[in-house]
C-alpha cells in the first residue's frame, strides 16, 4: 500500500510515533534506530488512516469547529492488520485497548492539526532563508499583502497564511521585490 502524502497523515503518522515511542522509550535505540520506528508508525498510519472519517483527514486550524466529539467517533472500521499488530507487538492485550491506543492518538493529532498557526515574528531564523548568511533579517510576506482580499476571495489560502513570511537578508528581499516587479512588467 501506498503511503498518503498529505501534511495532515504525517502529522497524525508523527502523534502515532510519539505514542510508539511512549509505551517503548527505547524504539529508537535499538538496531534499526529511528528508521525502523519511521517504518513501523508509517506501516500503522498507513493501516489506519483510511479508516478514518474524511473530516479528521482534512482537519485544520480552519476546520477545528467541526471536529466529531473522540467519545462519539465509531472506530468501527479499524483495519485489523493495525489491531493485530498491536496486539502482536505486545503494545496492546486485546481489540478494545488497541482501539485506545487509537483514539489517543487521534486525539493528539487533532490536537497539534487543529492548532492555530504559529504567530509569524515567532518563526524568525538567525540565517538568511535563501543566502544563508547570518546577517540582519527583515521578513518579506510569502503573499504579497497588495492581494489579501483577493486571494481570501478565491480561496486560495485560508485567512491564518495570510501574514505567513520567510526571513530574509535585505540584499535577497530586494532582489525578490524587483524580480517580481519586472515579472509584473513583462
Amino acid at each position: 500500500m501506498q503511503e498518503p502524502t498529505s501534511d495532515q497523515f504525517h502529522t497524525f503518522k508523527d502523534c502515532l510515533a510519539r505514542r510508539i515511542l511512549s509505551w517503548h522509550p527505547d524504539a529508537t535505540n535499538s538496531s534499526e534506530g529511528s528508521s525502523g520506528l519511521d517504518d513501523f508508525a508509517s506501516y500503522l498510519a498507513s493501516e489506519s488512516w483510511p479508516t478514518l472519517p474524511p473530516v479528521l483527514q482534512n482537519a485544520s486550524f480552519d476546520t477545528r469547529s467541526a471536529m466529531p466529539e473522540l467519545e462519539t467517533l465509531s472506530l468501527d472500521a479499524t483495519s485489523a492488520s493495525f489491531v493485530d499488530t498491536l496486539i502482536s507487538y505486545g503494545m496492546c492485550l486485546d481489540y478494545d485497548a488497541a482501539l485506545v491506543f487509537l483514539r489517543k492518538t487521534i486525539e493528539d493529532y487533532i490536537h497539534e492539526a487543529c492548532a492555530p498557526p504559529p504567530v509569524w515574528s515567532t518563526t524568525r531564523t538567525q540565517e538568511c532563508e535563501i543566502c544563508e548568511r547570518e546577517v540582519r533579517l527583515t521578513y518579506h510576506h510569502l503573499i504579497p499583502r497588495s492581494t489579501h482580499s483577493k486571494v481570501l476571495k478565491k480561496k486560495w489560502h485560508s485567512k491564518a497564511m495570510l501574514n505567513s513570511v520567510a526571513w530574509l537578508c535585505r540584499s535577497v528581499n530586494v532582489e525578490l521585490h524587483n524580480h517580481n516587479n519586472i515579472q509584473l512588467l513583462q
